[in-house]
């Protein structure tokens, strides 16, 4: 890639305006929660919008969670790993 094929970016720093999740009721009685989180963003500083405005690069990120309404749910028994007990021993009075 040439020099003049390059776009240089100047790495900005952020913070969050306001609640980064946004709740949705569902008709069934679902929850869906949507949360908002910012990677990475930049400004170009040697390229321009043709209109003229700044252009920014923006690597975003979402998580969803989905709660039932019966707010039950199911995993197998597999991933389930239990900790290990620890060695039983009588105790010191019993001989």
């Amino acid at each position: 890639m040439s020099e003049s094929d390059k776009i240089d970016f100047k790495m900005l720093d952020y913070k969050c305006v306001g609640s980064d999740t946004v709740v949705f009721n569902l008709e069934d009685g679902a929850i869906v929660k949507v949360k908002v989180d910012i990677d990475k963003v930049g400004v170009a500083t040697n390229y321009t919008n043709p209109d003229g405005t700044p252009h920014y690069i923006i690597n975003a990120s979402l998580k969803l969670n989905v709660i039932p309404a019966s707010k039950k749910f199911s995993v197998p028994r597999s991933q389930i790993k239990a900790p290990p007990m620890p060695p039983t021993r009588p105790p010191d009075h019993v001989a």
